[in-house]
């Protein structure tokens, strides 16, 4: 498990919690595009994933979480199917934010699936022994097993890229 001198994050305390093993990569914290995250990090883009706020138009529905590669984009159409209803929207930078209470960069499922946020996963991370999503702020990823990701946030393993 990860240690350190900096202090821990939910998301730490809670992989730590379910005896989750995990590895804290960190990076400059100005860079948010999660492809930008995978080049400082020396990783393979495929094997960075980034955490999307995706909003159902109908009023009332809660906002889900769409967790993907970060060298591809997410494909709304597939995930509305999912989700059997007929129109997702992303969230804008500010109401990611406002939505989630974390900041762009940061937005993490490992700390929002306890608040009760739905989260699907890209099937595609089945095909990597690790993934890197975030960690719960910006500048911090943690890489851990595909299959602890799904059972730690309760994911939905689906094909959300196209």
């Amino acid at each position: 498990m990860a240690s350190g001198t900096r202090r821990k994050l939910q998301s730490q305390r809670k992989l730590e919690s379910m005896g989750v093993a995990y590895e804290l990569v960190t990076f400059d914290p100005s860079i948010r595009a999660a492809e930008l995250v995978a080049a400082a990090a020396g990783e393979d883009p495929a094997a960075v994933f980034k955490t999307l706020v995706v909003v159902d138009v109908r009023p009332g529905i809660r906002p889900i979480l769409a967790v993907v590669p970060s060298n591809r984009e997410l494909d709304l159409k597939l995930l509305a199917k999912h989700m059997s209803t007929r129109k997702l929207t992303m969230a804008s930078h500010a109401e990611a934010e406002r939505l989630t209470g974390l900041k762009v960069g940061g937005i993490s499922a490992l700390v929002l699936a306890g608040r009760g946020w739905p989260v699907f996963l890209d099937a595609s991370a089945q095909g990597h022994d690790s993934i890197l999503v975030s960690g719960g702020e910006p500048g911090v990823d943690l890489r851990l097993a595909p299959a602890d990701f799904v059972r730690v946030t309760g994911s939905v393993l689906v094909g959300l890229t196209a």
